[in-house]
């Protein structure tokens, strides 16, 4: 601990006139909960200096917050005793370019003690990108984020029309802008499906910082939002009747300079550890759903025939599998290739997302595991006893299924540890209860702004 605090003291000591010059005031301080609420707490920039000796102090409590912001209890879980301490990550400390005078950086949670806490899931991130840089191996992730801005808002027109940039150029310039000017790379940015709704791609990073730019840009699309008078919402689905907004997370694995998802003699081309990597990914989705899907209103997206991925099938550029397999044009797939997860939803906490992924990529490896036979149509379209003698099922249709399987999954419980599983699984059963008897649209209204 006190060469890490030596460490950021000296980053602080950096940043501090950089901060100054671009008219920081107030640094904002996040994390994500288990229920995939982005929280903060944020301090003055002259104390960044003061919080890379002694952080600041947050309850543990926040670790079973649902989204209501009411808590579950559970045993060593919810308990209103303790503190822990926030301290920033340095290194991703920027000005956020659609609120002048503020700027954002993630926070690491630590015990009193100084002891890495638990239940923080950046530590649990890392701890999943040392597992694989044990075996020479890396990731390279990166998140898609949908948004919706509601019927009457921006956009309104034909599902990926040309026409609605008449009346929402201006707002996705803004957007863009701002995440440029956050250093964030934009690859996409476009009309999505439903009236109002708009997606951005950003490139892909190392997992950790795959995470933090999901938080980031969610954030600056919020205030850009704002600032033109509209709300953005992340969840599931924003209206009764929609599609609703996914949250994709594109992966490819890489040794050294060599990506795995291209080159070998595998399907398409994927190397053996590429192919394992994602038969690890495939084989754990049903328990991964409870972690990409984290409340009930996820399951209410996540419907056949709707481009969310709800069957536990692959397939090569197949958008209505949940693994869908990427191999870009033929000049760059060395560089490009890579795997979509379709199934899982903006109100997933992207730590949880990325870690376990990797946990369940990473398992598929040390058993050498190969991918079924590939499905190269729509599974909802299918006979039955043709997907049975396949394997194909589809995924949790349910909160309540999900945890089942969550509960089941010995690579996810022994990759999160004891208390952060133990808190995941006390967070989703006490989300499944709190909307046990609520109608699809009491659902969607209430966590339309929640995300």
């Amino acid at each position: 601990m006190t060469a890490c605090v030596a460490d950021r003291t000296a980053s602080v000591d950096r940043a501090m006139t950089g901060m100054s010059e671009a008219g920081v005031r107030v640094v904002a301080l996040s994390w994500v909960d288990n229920a995939g609420i982005s929280r903060v707490k944020a301090v003055p920039l002259g104390r960044l200096s003061q919080l890379a000796a002694r952080g600041v102090g947050m309850s543990p409590v926040f670790d079973t917050f649902l989204v209501d912001d009411s808590t579950a209890r559970a045993d060593g879980h919810g308990s209103p005793v303790g503190d822990l301490l926030l301290l920033p990550d340095m290194d991703r400390l920027v000005p956020l370019a659609a609120q002048p005078g503020w700027a954002w950086a993630p926070a690491d949670r630590y015990s009193q003690d100084g002891a890495p806490y638990p239940g923080c899931h950046r530590s649990f991130v890392s701890r999943m990108v040392q597992g694989a840089k044990d075996q020479g191996l890396s990731l390279r992730m990166g998140f898609e984020t949908e948004w919706s801005t509601g019927p009457g808002g921006l956009g309104d027109g034909p599902a990926y029309g040309l026409s609605r940039l008449a009346d929402s150029g201006a707002y996705l310039l803004d957007v863009v802008d701002a995440l440029t000017a956050q250093g964030v790379e934009v690859l996409q940015v476009h009309p999505e499906y439903e009236p109002g709704q708009f997606e951005v791609s950003t490139a892909a990073d190392g997992p950790l910082g795959a995470a933090d730019t999901a938080v980031l840009v969610r954030h600056t699309v919020r205030s850009v939002s704002h600032a033109h008078g509209l709300r953005a919402s992340f969840a599931p689905l924003a209206e009764p009747s929609g599609i609703g907004n996914g949250g994709h997370v594109h992966l490819s694995l890489w040794r050294g300079e060599e990506n795995l998802m291209h080159g070998g003699t595998g399907p398409h081309g994927m190397t053996s550890e590429g192919e394992a990597f994602l038969a690890g990914v495939l084989r754990s989705l049903p328990a991964l759903t409870a972690i990409g899907c984290p409340t009930p209103a996820s399951y209410l997206r996540l419907a056949p025939s709707a481009w969310a991925g709800a069957y536990g099938c692959w397939g090569w550029e197949n958008r209505e599998a949940a693994l869908r397999f990427v191999t870009g044009p033929a000049q760059t797939a060395s560089h490009c290739a890579n795997a979509e997860i379709k199934s899982f939803d903006q109100a997933a906490n992207p730590y949880l997302v990325v870690g376990s992924v990797i946990a369940a990529g990473l398992a598929g490896c040390e058993e050498a595991l190969r991918l079924p036979e590939e499905y190269t149509d729509d599974p909802a379209h299918a006979d039955p006893g043709e997907l049975a003698r396949r394997g194909i099922e589809r995924l949790p249709a349910g909160l309540e299924e999900a945890v089942r399987h969550l509960e089941g999954s010995a690579v996810l419980r022994k990759a999160m540890g004891d208390h952060l599983f133990g808190s995941v699984l006390a967070v989703r059963a006490a989300e499944a209860r709190l909307f046990t008897d609520r109608t699809r649209a009491e659902t969607v209204e209430a966590t339309r702004w929640r995300y």
